[in-house]
């Protein structure tokens, strides 16, 4: 199995327990605390701590290689028998760009923008954040083919940050 769970904050508990989720990948600004479900051990949990901005600005963390590489590594440390959690504050913008680099770590032969098309048919308001897609790109030596495939489906309709998605980290 290698679904993954795009969720807001408001709804980490329900989709936990829906999916049957045991790790989870949290992407959250500083002082934006919140209870891990019961049902993800702490072990399998990481929480990264950055801003939803795709530019440097004063008080603000901006996306950055080191939390793409975090990204990565819970990318290679999730089991895949069961879905992985991926949240941020509204589920739009960190948590499915976040989803995009998973997904391409697991399975690197995959076509970026097939991988694209995947996420907004599961989810019309993913607006991915640009820059972690931009760093993600380089990361994985994409040569730029995910900034191409992200920037061609545009930005996701407005999102009231209350809806949660599934989709598939592997072409199906």
């Amino acid at each position: 199995m290698s679904l993954i769970v795009v969720s807001p904050l408001t709804r980490i508990a329900e989709m936990a327990v829906r999916h049957q989720c045991r790790d989870m990948l949290s992407l959250m600004a500083d002082g934006h605390d919140f209870h891990r479900p019961g049902l993800i051990r702490p072990d399998r949990h990481k929480t990264i701590r950055l801003n939803d901005i795709a530019a440097a600005a004063e008080g603000l963390v901006e996306p950055a290689e080191v939390h793409v590489e975090a990204i990565l590594d819970v990318a290679r440390a999730w089991q895949r028998e069961r879905p992985l959690l991926v949240h941020c504050w509204m589920g739009v913008s960190r948590s499915p760009a976040a989803a995009l680099l998973v997904a391409l770590d697991v399975a690197p032969d995959q076509d970026d923008r097939a991988l694209v098309q995947r996420l907004r048919a599961a989810s019309p308001f993913a607006t991915p954040n640009p820059r972690l897609v931009e760093i993600g790109d380089a990361r994985l030596k994409r040569g730029g083919r995910l900034i191409a495939a992200v920037k061609e489906i545009g930005r996701g309709a407005d999102a009231d940050g209350d809806t949660p998605f599934v989709f598939s980290a592997v072409p199906l």
